[in-house]
């Protein structure tokens, strides 16, 4: 298989991923943290969409939601292919505006 057929099979894998992401009612924000033990859970920190990413809304997302990592993703971030479901990931705009929040 050439690189071209092999990169294109790794990034329509994750792409599908990614269409995975799971979506909360935003009527009622999480008022504990996720149980670790479950590995990240996304929809416990959707409310934050809108918000501003800061360090310490960072930290704060990660242990609402039981992450054992987490990450802001900028619009041009260079991001592995791994997936990771301990790992929070924040997707932000230009402004830094949280726009998007997914484990992986």
């Amino acid at each position: 298989m050439n690189l071209k057929t092999r990169f294109s099979l790794i990034l329509t894998a994750a792409l599908l991923a990614a269409g995975c992401s799971s979506t909360a009612d935003q009527s009622e924000p999480a008022a504990k943290p996720a149980d670790p033990a479950q590995g990240c859970t996304s929809s416990a920190v959707e409310h934050l969409k809108g918000k501003a990413a800061t360090a310490e809304l960072l930290e704060q997302a990660r242990q609402q939601a039981g992450a054992s990592t987490a990450r802001i993703l900028t619009p041009n971030s260079v991001v592995t292919l791994e997936y990771n479901g301990q790992r929070l990931n924040l997707n932000v705009d230009d402004q830094r505006v949280i726009t998007r929040v997914s484990c992986g």
